[in-house]
């Protein structure tokens, strides 16, 4: 049914869920900074493409940062350049990103079912915990996720439903844009593969395109080329153009290699079995898993009777999850551009499942025992002051123990049981989403905002800055992305991987030629033994790591730091 012919109460339900979203994930927007360890490295990224004008080339201080494309630090920059603010601007292109992919979700559905099918599709995306908890960072993800949505919408809208060839073609654009955000953007292509076989094998509700289309099914290759070539090629020019500083060739190499195929091949973090994305599926995804018992006896109905509304979707997901479980390499996030084809292929049937008893108890009892955890360990930490939440209340630097931090868990916890008790069974649906809506709103208003200062390196560079005087200027050594960005001043870094001990002995002389006006702003084991510690600056424990400042009547000439520390370094997590 064609959109313009929907009832007011049907357009009512659709934008008031829109709006629903809009309120959950943009909660908080504007009350933290970037927090480690993704966050910080792109907004440092897109802040200096802002104030040194180079958009091609994203730099991490001073060093060129090969590690991802650079549409996602392209949007923060640009949201930057509208509001001005870099605690909003680092946050919108994950927002909209997920407001794009909830309605292209909701438009899947109501074209391939009805309309009751698309809001079904986009509310289970919107209540999946995982969805949310991405799209409330700001990481390349959630944006990667609406370009490989949009690319399956387009590819399912000609395959589904057509032909319909500018789909089509904008489907692979948009698939060819997810490559240069991050290489695996080419994934909704993997949509061929089920579309070729449910056509020679005559499945229902696949659409046929008769002969003599070839052409216009290379075009799609050819969309996605261009979209590829719109970063491509201007970024190939102007590191030729760069001839005489080999950075920009060991840049371009690693990007279009290292970074891509060789990560794939040879991964060389976050190593997991190959059964690491299945506890995911069951549990990151909830509450919407919770369906799973009721969905896939109807799924294996739909694919026996042949419905390639199901199975290309379906098919699509399975396809990701083999990808994806190839490498050793495995991190819960990169299947999150999987979820959304979950949602729709549920929707169909969770109209039908919420009438069942067994449903509306578990999605109770998911939200009881949420509630029932949070609120014991709230008040627990409140009452009984237990070691490890007083230690760990002394790490993040609370005065009051994080009194009022963990009134909000013991808070939001008494909401999710309230709603249980007062909705019970015959309104456990409303429970459970109003009980996800307040998990995300307490953390977004209360906790976060209260975590800040420690988890961004605000509070950490806010010491650094009381210290300056007009005039002075501070070198960074051992660094973090978060020290740059939140300094919020001019600073001269000396590398950042380069090894530390060189980075050490560059600062010092740096720091020599005007001993009077130059900091130093150093991890604590980059120095090691070469710093009189009664001279310089504790400026304590942020982000997992020692902090100290000094001037040069605190270095002990001569003395060369532990180059071992910095190994140990590379195992503490941001």
């Amino acid at each position: 049914m064609p959109l313009a012919h929907a009832s007011p109460h049907d357009r009512r339900r659709f934008w008031l869920l829109m709006l629903i979203a809009l309120v959950v994930i943009g909660a908080g927007i504007g009350m933290r900074d970037p927090w480690p360890s993704d966050e910080p490295r792109f907004t440092l990224a897109a802040k200096q493409m802002v104030e040194g004008g180079d958009w091609l080339f994203p730099h991490r201080g001073s060093e060129l940062y090969a590690d991802k494309p650079p549409v996602l630090m392209w949007t923060e920059a640009a949201s930057f350049e509208i509001v001005r603010n870099w605690r909003i601007a680092f946050l919108l292109p994950s927002l909209l990103a997920a407001l794009g992919s909830l309605a292209l979700v909701y438009d899947l559905g109501r074209r391939l079912w009805n309309r009751q099918t698309g809001l079904y599709a986009a509310a289970g995306l919107l209540l999946a915990f995982q969805f949310v908890y991405q799209v409330k960072r700001a990481q390349i993800d959630p944006l990667v996720m609406f370009l490989i949505t949009a690319g399956n919408w387009g590819l399912l809208r000609h395959m589904l439903l057509g032909p319909d060839w500018r789909a089509y073609w904008l489907g692979c654009f948009c698939a060819g844009l997810g490559v240069i955000t991050k290489g695996v953007g080419f994934l909704p292509l993997l949509l061929l593969v089920p579309y070729v076989f449910a056509v020679r094998r005559g499945w229902n509700g696949v659409a046929r395109m008769g002969r003599g289309q070839a052409m216009r099914w290379w075009l799609g290759l050819l969309a996605v080329l261009a979209a590829i070539a719109l970063w491509l090629v201007p970024m190939l020019l102007a590191a030729r153009a760069h001839t005489e500083n080999p950075a920009y060739a060991a840049y371009v190499r690693d990007i279009l290699f290292h970074q891509t195929a060789d990560r794939y091949a040879n991964s060389w973090g976050h190593i997991h079995s190959p059964l690491y994305y299945l506890p995911i599926v069951l549990f990151s995804w909830l509450p919407l898993s919770l369906t799973y018992p009721g969905t896939l006896p109807r799924w294996w109905r739909a694919l026996k009777a042949k419905d390639a509304r199901l199975m290309l979707p379906l098919a699509w997901v399975a396809l990701v999850l083999v990808f994806f479980s190839i490498p050793a390499g495995k991190r819960d996030v990169y299947i999150l551009p999987a979820l959304p084809m979950v949602a729709l292929a549920s929707a169909p049937w969770v109209g039908e499942l919420l009438q069942t008893r067994w449903l509306r108890a578990a999605g109770l009892a998911f939200i009881g025992l949420l509630g029932t955890l949070l609120l014991v360990a709230g008040v627990y930490a409140l009452i009984a002051h237990p070691p490890f939440a007083t230690q760990w209340a002394a790490r993040r630097g609370f005065d009051d123990g994080a009194q009022a931090l963990f009134g909000w868990l013991a808070a939001i916890g008494a909401t999710q049981l309230a709603l249980v008790a007062v909705l019970r069974l015959r309104g456990a649906a409303w429970a459970v989403c109003g009980g996800m809506a307040a998990l995300w709103l307490g953390w977004s208003l209360g906790i976060a905002p209260r975590l800040n200062d420690s988890s961004s390196a605000a509070g950490l560079m806010a010491k650094v800055r009381a210290q300056m005087t007009p005039g002075d200027e501070v070198g960074l050594v051992a660094w973090k992305e978060q020290n740059l960005l939140m300094l919020d001043r001019p600073a001269k870094d000396f590398g950042f991987t380069r090894p530390w001990t060189r980075q050490y002995a560059d600062a010092v002389a740096w720091q020599a030629a005007d001993p009077a006006h130059r900091w130093l702003f150093v991890q604590e084991p980059a120095m090691g033994a070469c710093v009189r510690r009664d001279r310089a600056i504790d400026l304590g424990h942020a982000n997992r790591r020692e902090w100290w400042l000094f001037k040069a009547d605190a270095v002990i000439p001569g003395c060369v730091p532990d180059a071992s520390a910095e190994a140990a370094d590379a195992r503490v997590p941001e």
